[in-house]
C-alpha cells in the first residue's frame, strides 16, 4: 500500500516557517536611505527567496552603497538576527505541522537562501529533532530559483526528490523545488503565486495536517481543467 505521507518535507525558512520578511524589508530599506538611495516596497518585493549576494548586489546599486555585496549580506544579517533574537512570530499552522510530522517520522530538511547563522537562530527556537539536513545560502554555489538547494537536502537525506513536498512562500523558491523536480506547496506570504503542474497554492497552512500534503495534490490533479 502506498503510503499517505510525502517521502520527506523539505521547508523554505524566511516568510514560510518565520515572519522575517518585514525585518529583511525594514533593513534593506533603511541601509539604502541612509546612503541616499531611493527604495519601494516593489524593491523589497522583488528581492523575495532571492540569494543574498544577488539582493546585496541589486541593493548596493539602488543606494549607490560604498559597500560590497559580502558586507552589504553581513550587515543585513546583523539586523535580522538582531530581531529574531528578541522572538519570532511562527506563520500559522508552521509549528504543529513540523512537530506532527517528526512525531510520524517523515524525514525534514530545512532549506533557506539565509546563511548558517541566522538558520540556527531559528531552529534553536524549535524543538529539537525536527530537521535531519539544513542547507543555508552560504553553503551551496547557485541559490534559488536553482534546484541546488533542494537536490542537496534531498541527496543528505537520502530521498528521491520526486517523492518530496517543497514548503514555499516565494515563486523563486517554489521555481527551485519544481526544477528540482520535487512536488511544491506554495503559502504565499509578501508575492502572489499562480497554481501550475506540481505547485499547489493555499493561503494558509493553519489545520493543514500531515495526512493532507499529498492529498493536495491528488486533488489538484482530479479538478477539472
Amino acid at each position: 500500500m502506498t503510503s499517505p505521507l510525502p517521502a520527506t518535507v523539505l521547508w523554505d525558512m524566511d516568510g514560510t516557517i518565520v515572519d522575517t520578511e518585514p525585518l529583511w524589508m525594514s533593513a534593506e530599506e533603511a541601509l539604502v536611505r541612509r546612503h541616499g538611495g531611493a527604495w519601494t516596497h516593489a524593491d523589497s518585493l522583488a528581492l523575495v527567496g532571492s540569494d543574498l549576494l544577488e539582493a546585496a548586489a541589486y541593493i548596493r546599486d539602488a543606494g549607490t552603497i560604498p559597500m560590497t555585496p559580502a558586507q552589504i549580506v553581513e550587515h543585513m544579517l546583523g539586523e535580522v538576527l538582531a530581531g529574531v533574537r528578541q522572538g519570532v512570530t511562527w506563520q500559522p499552522g508552521v509549528f504543529e505541522l513540523l512537530t506532527e510530522l517528526r512525531t510520524l517520522g517523515v524525514p525534514q530538511a530545512l532549506v533557506t537562501m539565509s546563511y548558517r547563522s541566522l538558520a540556527e537562530a531559528v531552529v534553536s527556537q524549535l524543538p529539537g529533532g525536527l530537521f535531519g539536513s539544513v542547507v543555508t545560502g552560504d553553503e551551496v554555489t547557485n541559490g534559488k530559483p536553482h534546484p541546488e538547494p533542494y537536490l542537496t537536502a534531498a541527496r543528505e537525506l537520502g530521498v528521491d526528490p520526486a517523492g518530496c513536498v517543497v514548503v514555499e512562500d516565494s515563486p523563486r523558491g517554489a521555481a527551485a523545488g519544481l526544477a528540482a523536480g520535487a512536488m511544491v506547496l506554495s503559502v504565499p506570504n509578501a508575492v502572489a503565486a499562480v497554481p501550475e503542474p506540481g505547485l499547489v497554492v493555499i493561503d494558509s497552512l493553519d489545520g493543514v495536517r500531515a495526512a493532507d500534503l499529498l492529498a493536495l495534490f491528488e486533488e489538484t490533479r482530479l479538478d477539472p481543467v
